[in-house]
């Protein structure tokens, strides 16, 4: 099972998955893609970090998504990755040829993977159109990231104001 939970900068997107994955009655890996290289992203990340389980095992993933994702998942286990958009960020100072080798890689290894996947992403999609081209690069390529996440995940789930609006809900 993939969920993708999209949602604005403090829609409360992390606290709908984190929740989804502790009702899922599994073994919680956590997928971090943030790195903390100012005092403001210090501060977020342990934010993240005193509001989730002491339990749950924390993974910090690079650019290479898709290998920490086989290494991490298993039948009967929970992965949550947060956040989809801080990876890309990571992935668009790499270069476009890397970024497209990474993005493709995790594409194509995500409908393979055994338990149950939570992807958490920033929205960006639905603001203005950035005057910076890395800024207009950046929405460009999670939005096409979030289409194609769309067409592989069971589940979509778009975060307004901590309340979840299910765009697409896996058939039971």
């Amino acid at each position: 099972m993939r969920e993708l939970i999209l949602g604005g900068v403090r829609s409360g997107k992390s606290r709908i998955a984190e929740r989804h994955a502790l009702e899922s009655g599994l073994a919680v890996t956590y997928v971090a893609t943030a790195e903390a290289l100012d005092e403001e992203m210090e501060k977020r990340i342990e934010h993240h970090r005193m509001n989730r389980p002491s339990v749950w095992r924390v993974v910090e993933a690079g650019c290479d998504l898709a290998k920490t994702l086989r290494e991490e998942a298993g039948e009967g286990r929970c992965l949550l990755v947060d956040c989809l958009t801080l990876w890309l960020t990571r992935l668009l100072m790499k270069g476009e040829e890397e970024m497209h080798s990474e993005i493709m890689n995790f594409l194509e290894t995500l409908p393979l993977l055994p338990g149950k996947i939570i992807l958490v992403s920033n929205e960006t999609g639905m603001g203005v159109v950035p005057l910076g081209e890395i800024t207009r690069r950046f929405c460009d390529e999670s939005g096409r990231l979030h289409q194609r996440l769309g067409e592989i995940c069971d589940s979509v789930i778009l975060t307004v104001a901590g309340l979840p609006l299910w765009i697409k809900k896996e058939k039971t």
